[in-house]
């Protein structure tokens, strides 16, 4: 078989480029594939953070699979075509190995699937080095805990699974680093917003969903300063206008998540900002609102949106 490429989804966080270059090793060491991880972005600070740290270059960037002579592809973190790369259904999915919700998603041939409903892919990935009895390299332990550590909010979230703590304490100690110090250095360098523009900054941590025959586009930045954000707001607003123009969004929204506290204020503009709000049951004030407790986009704003779109 010739080259297989692995990637996770656009606008790669730490899950996206961990699970996906400790599995294009796995692949190679356990099942003999010929692998390359590849990224569909550059990555963001956090995940710049966390490839420095652990001295693993960034995997280089590509658009088309084709353009690198490639058809066949493995994707981490992700299923939905929309999130993929570009040519995506024009090439063979060879796996799967994801964390979310199954949606817009057919092959035209079977295919190897793995799904957890866990707190990250790398968790997964890593539960695979150990079914297969392959060493975990020092380096790769490292970034399926920094992307277990970056989905989970340092196992806060309420994506954590039951098994993820373990998952955790184990890659921490194959990596060599203090979880708590480790984890709270590493979210910590992914909210530094300053030095973002306003289109960089809605599109950090950016999905699309189609929800009921909408494209929603719901982003998510980190922060330890809601307000200081929000004092950009009128940027932001105008970099989600065009944004949405330019790419067919019916409504876009941003969690803007506390990561000390626990907490996003949500700010929304589009075509169904009542769904937006009977979703969460509060009232969008000059375009946002506090949402108490929440700070998964997996859990707390994807399935809540689905639900009041559908409805």
């Amino acid at each position: 078989m010739s080259k297989i490429l692995v990637f996770g989804h656009q606008n790669p966080d730490s899950d996206a480029i961990g699970s996906s270059l400790a599995f294009a090793y796995l692949a190679k060491e356990a099942y003999g594939l010929d692998t390359e991880a590849v990224a569909l972005g550059i990555p963001n600070e956090e995940t710049a953070f966390v490839l420095d740290y652990f001295g693993v270059k960034a995997p280089r960037v590509v658009e088309s699979a084709k353009a690198e002579g490639v058809d066949t592809v493995i994707l981490t973190d992700h299923n939905e075509f929309q999130q993929s790369i570009s040519d995506i259904k024009d090439v063979t999915v060879y796996g799967v190995v994801d964390h979310h919700r199954v949606a817009n998603f057919e092959t035209a041939s079977p295919l190897f699937m793995r799904l957890e409903p866990v707190g990250s892919a790398s968790s997964i990935v890593y539960r695979m080095f150990k079914e297969n009895n392959v060493a975990v390299p020092k380096e790769l332990a490292g970034l399926m805990l920094s992307g277990l550590i970056s989905d989970t909010l340092l196992l806060k979230s309420p994506t954590t699974h039951v098994t993820d703590p373990q998952v955790a304490a184990e890659l921490a100690e194959i990596a060599g680093v203090n979880l708590e110090e480790y984890g709270l250095a590493m979210l910590k360098a992914g909210t530094n917003l300053a030095s973002k523009s306003a289109e960089e900054l809605i599109d950090i941590d950016a999905k699309t969903f189609e929800l009921n025959g909408n494209n929603v586009r719901v982003a998510q930045v980190n922060t330890v300063d809601i307000a200081e954000v929000l004092e950009r707001q009128g940027d932001i607003e105008a970099a989600i206008t065009a944004a949405s123009k330019a790419n067919g969004y019916s409504d876009f929204v941003l969690m803007i998540t506390d990561i000390i506290n626990s907490n996003s204020e949500i700010l929304a503009l589009g075509a169904n900002t009542d769904k937006v709000e009977a979703a969460f049951n509060f009232t969008l004030e000059n375009n946002h609102a506090f949402l108490a407790g929440a700070v998964s986009r997996k859990k707390q704003v994807v399935p809540q949106l689905t639900e009041s779109f559908n409805a």
